[in-house]
């Protein structure tokens, strides 16, 4: 078993015992991110998604289409996966550097670009649609380049997870996959009536994610922090947890995020009153409900969460039909930009004097903190329209059609780069190009992906 994975206790180490980074470089990180994006829409040479191409029976109009897309994924590779890597790599000491580079950058482009769009160039919701995707993918993209990145020395430290309290980059992960869905969920779009059918098909697939991941892992004695989840918790069964929670007590969008806030709050109160100290605490009696303490307790505060991110979704980009007539771009925008801020505001209140944030307990900072760098990002996207160029690229669509399944990929191949190579041992050079070669399959699998057409989404 020891042959599957022979450093797997220094690579448990070697994630381990972290602090994480500063808010302000957190907050610059993502910034870059996101203009970078914007950047990338301006450049131009997008794929236009017809479906005449894709339905056409012409072979010569498929090999023209596919050809097309093939060149439109290859610059969005260029132009956003790759810089990417890099800033998460051997550019991460100069990240507040690259802020201003980008941001000049991106007014160069504003300013000599003779066509320029304006906010009433597109429908609110088709426009506010274009923004949550590119918001989506954007974090994702993150997600997917680190969870392999940080097994390499090249990867800063401080962006992993922490272990007990702080603010790393990979501790949005899992908060920022269950906010990015609960802003667009059934709830918040007012199709809260589920049926327990709907529920099983959505549920179902999560669990038997959760057990392949737990026996796959298992098996071949793949490293696993157990101060992340739990011995046995992960990521799938939290998301499938949170879907139930959401089934079972099922209120309307404009409640929800009252009883997330009680939840929030409740939850906090008695993490105040030592139920942290109990989740920190290395002992863990052999019991299932010990052994995961930490999974367990987390599932209110994911659930808190995602209860606010339906009210939020509902409130900015959904609601009902009086109100939507109302409601314009820079409506919305205002107002991601005025939470964003509030949300950074509390975080810093919160951290300072009442518990410092925590993923590992989810408790009501880092959900505060999530909120703010997941507004922020989209905030800074939905200032597309004073940009001109495509509001989206091949590789947004993509990712956006397929986001759980793209993840799930990257989960794969980041186990098999791990089974096949001594990331430990890998010189910056050569864990760089093990990234770029990683980011270029998976973008070019989910790519054509969704040129064919397949999809593959039940959450």
């Amino acid at each position: 078993m020891e042959s599957f994975n022979p450093n797997k206790h220094l690579k448990e180490q070697f994630v381990s015992n972290l602090t994480g980074s500063s808010k302000l470089e957190i907050f610059s990180l993502l910034t870059n991110f996101s203009i970078l994006i914007l950047i990338r829409h301006c450049i131009g040479f997008n794929w236009i998604n017809c479906a005449s191409v894709k339905k056409d029976d012409n072979a010569a109009t498929c090999g023209k289409g596919l050809k097309a897309y093939t060149l439109a994924l290859i610059a969005d590779f260029l132009c956003i996966v790759v810089p990417y890597t890099l800033f998460l790599t051997v550019l991460a000491d100069f990240t507040y550097g690259i802020t201003i580079l980008v941001f000049l950058l991106l007014l160069f482009v504003r300013t000599f670009d003779r066509n320029r769009s304006s906010l009433l160039q597109e429908g609110y919701m088709d426009s506010v649609r274009v923004n949550i995707s590119s918001y989506r993918v954007s974090m994702m993209l993150a997600t997917s380049l680190a969870i392999l990145a940080v097994d390499f020395k090249v990867f800063p430290r401080r962006y992993a997870k922490t272990e007990t309290y702080g603010t790393g980059l990979m501790d949005l992960g899992v908060g920022s996959f269950v906010l990015a869905n609960s802003l667009v969920s059934r709830q918040a779009r007012g199709s809260s009536n589920m049926t327990l059918q709907n529920a099983l098909r959505s549920t179902s697939p999560l669990i038997i994610l959760g057990f392949a991941r737990l026996i796959s892992t298992s098996s071949v004695n793949y490293q696993v922090h157990v101060g992340e989840y739990g011995v046995h918790w992960n990521f799938f069964f939290t998301l499938a947890a949170v879907a139930i929670l959401t089934f079972i007590i099922n209120v309307h969008p404009n409640y929800c995020g009252i009883l997330g806030s009680f939840i929030l709050i409740g939850y906090q109160a008695l993490l105040l009153c030592g139920l942290n100290k109990y989740i920190i605490s290395e002992e863990r009696k052999p019991d299932i409900f010990n052994q995961n303490k930490e999974g367990i307790f987390s599932i209110f505060g994911y659930w808190g969460m995602y209860l606010l991110g339906v009210r939020i979704g509902s409130y900015l980009f959904f609601g009902d039909n009086a109100d939507a007539t109302l409601k314009t771009k820079k409506w919305a925008m205002t107002r991601v930009w005025a939470l964003c801020l509030f949300f950074w505001l509390i975080t810093l209140l919160l951290d300072w004097y009442v518990e410092a944030v925590s993923r590992r307990m989810c408790n009501l900072a880092y959900v505060t903190f999530t909120l703010a760098a997941n507004l922020q990002v989209l905030a800074i996207l939905m200032l597309s329209d004073y940009v001109s160029g495509c509001k989206s690229s091949a590789l947004e669509e993509a990712f956006n059609r397929n986001l759980l399944a793209s993840f799930l990929l990257a989960n794969v191949l980041t186990g098999l780069v791990n089974l096949a190579i001594d990331t430990l041992s890998a010189s910056s050079i050569f864990a760089v190009a093990i990234l770029f070669a990683y980011a270029f399959v998976l973008s070019f699998s989910v790519g054509f992906a969704e040129f064919f057409g397949i999809k593959l989404k039940f959450w």
